[in-house]
């Protein structure tokens, strides 16, 4: 969701005649003008509201007319700055609210007869909430991404779907350049923004997740205003895992560079198939299963490890199994490759880089990781 800018200042222009029957023109008098229907404007919240979050906005419902500026300021008359949503439905504020502060609005209309039409609020906010929900989002500015990235937002605590429509309206995100997406809750706790396609390279993602003191369900209130900003590569990286051959084939700007053996899960503990994308990258990390159940058990130092899901899925060096790579799978859901290999391909990709893996026994669940592009267009849009 994106906001248009607008203009606090507004010069007018004159009055517009309309295009109707040319009236009888009578020598040595003005001839007649015909305006259009007069504005109006009703402005939210209601006045004298109280106790409101800090997330408020200002709603404006016109008719005949276009907003041209809306004016917020607390007691003090300190004004705010804010942005029209896309739809002219309200003005939202660049910042959050303070807590326990009174302000006023005015919202001034241009109407379509060229006259200007005024309406003002009050209103008053809440005390800072004791309830709160976390809020955290896997954007910044100063690292470069694959065009597999999703826009990841994740709650310490769940939200309920009742109060997830009115979180979703307070996350913008817009791309440059544009390339329409949408929203997707992967469970209570995680929602990601993706576009239909991988983004196009050298993509620059800008995000607001507007939350702090928003209403979140069950009675928390969101505990953060949150901005980043994606800068996506301009190379475009692919790692194609195939589970009947074994092996992986590497892409760069659409064209194989490197076809690399693999060794993927066994039968007890299959790969994940899907289109996941780097989460992390560790060039040393200590592997430790001692306190999982049903899988072997070990604790082993792993070289050249990049993380593909929460659930402990990465490509990394596996020297012990080069000679199973290309022929069989003997890993516990891991991607294995040489050392040589696992070095490469460490120093090629990013954070992001789409990873797609095909043909094993079993689907990378929802929200396991940033999994955005595992599904179809129309089933990321049920979501």
């Amino acid at each position: 969701m994106r906001l248009v800018p607008l203009a606090l200042t507004v010069v007018l222009a004159g009055s517009v005649a309309a295009c109707a029957a040319q009236p009888t023109m009578v020598p040595g008098r003005p001839s007649p003008s015909y305006a259009g229907p007069p504005s109006t404007v009703e402005v939210s919240p209601a006045k004298d509201s109280k106790n409101l979050p800090v997330s408020t906005e200002i709603g404006t419902k016109v008719t005949n007319g276009k907003v041209q500026g809306v004016v917020l300021a607390d007691a003090s008359g300190q004004a705010l700055a804010g942005q029209m949503r896309d739809d002219l439905t309200s003005w939202v504020p660049d910042t959050p609210l303070k807590y326990s502060t009174a302000y006023t609005a005015t919202v001034t209309v241009l109407g379509d007869d060229g006259q200007t039409v005024t309406a003002s609020t009050a209103f008053s906010t809440m005390g800072k909430p004791s309830k709160r929900n976390g809020v955290g989002l896997y954007l910044f500015e100063n690292k470069e991404y694959g065009v597999g990235m999703p826009v990841v937002v994740e709650f310490s605590n769940p939200v309920p779907e009742s109060a997830r429509a009115g979180v979703q309206s307070r996350m913008f995100v817009s791309t440059s350049p544009d390339q329409p997406g949408t929203w997707h809750w992967s469970s209570a706790k995680q929602v990601m923004y993706r576009a239909e396609n991988y983004w196009q390279p050298g993509t620059r993602i800008t995000a607001r997740i507007a939350l702090e003191g928003h209403p979140m369900g069950d009675g928390r209130y969101g505990d953060a205003d949150l901005r980043g900003i994606g800068n996506i590569s301009t190379t475009k990286i692919e790692l194609i895992v195939e589970n009947s051959t074994k092996q992986m084939t590497v892409l760069k700007n659409g064209e194989v560079i490197r076809t690399i053996p693999v060794s993927l899960g066994k039968a007890a503990t299959p790969s994940a198939s899907g289109t996941m994308a780097i989460m992390d990258k560790k060039l040393k990390t200590i592997f430790d299963t001692t306190g999982d159940v049903g899988i072997d058990h070990y604790i082993k130092e792993i070289e050249y490890a990049q993380r593909l899901t929460w659930s402990g899925q990465y490509i990394h060096s596996a020297p012990w199994s080069v000679q199973y790579q290309g022929k069989t799978n003997v890993s516990h859901g891991c991607t294995n490759v040489s050392p040589d290999n696992a070095k490469w391909l460490y120093d090629l990709t990013r954070i992001g880089d789409p990873v797609v893996v095909r043909g094993t026994e079993e689907k990378v669940e929802s929200g396991d990781g940033f999994t955005a592009f595992s599904w179809t267009w129309d089933e990321w849009n049920q979501g």
